[in-house]
């Protein structure tokens, strides 16, 4: 559809574009269910990729280059930093839910170095459990 409409595209114009319908269908509950598999991560970098290229004068540069002339982050990057976000508002109260459900603090009776909202990971065997919100905001 924005290829349809948009002949040309500038860098601005293509900015609000992507922002505003192109980027908002990748991320779609992105912080629930992410892709974890390499093959899905990289489908979806694919459209961010093909979507650069609707901007015809920056064709010439590489995919990272472009990614800074426009001001974007990689997907990866930004799924990271949802999930950061994400954490932080459940275990301050920002969220309207119990952390517990979500995390288990780490006791603080072994002399811990930093802070007291340390994370403790429970084990899993299952892939889809090790890939699951709580699971893997630990590995971050």
């Amino acid at each position: 559809m924005v290829r349809r409409n948009f002949k040309r595209l500038d860098v601005n114009d293509f900015n609000l574009i992507y922002k505003t319908y192109v980027r908002p269908h990748l991320e779609c509950c992105i912080q629930a269910w992410p892709p974890y598999m390499a093959k899905d991560i990289e489908v979806l970098e694919r459209v961010q990729k093909a979507a650069t290229n609707w901007v015809p004068q920056l064709r010439k540069y590489s995919y990272a280059d472009i990614l800074k002339v426009l001001g974007l982050t990689s997907l990866e990057e930004r799924r990271k930093r949802g999930d950061m976000i994400e954490v932080y508002k459940i275990l301050t109260g920002k969220e309207h839910t119990d952390s517990g459900q979500f995390f288990t603090l780490a006791d603080n009776h072994y002399c811990l170095r930093g802070h007291d909202m340390k994370l403790t990971k429970e084990r899993s065997k299952l892939d889809i459990r090790k890939h699951s919100f709580n699971q893997r905001i630990i590995n971050s």
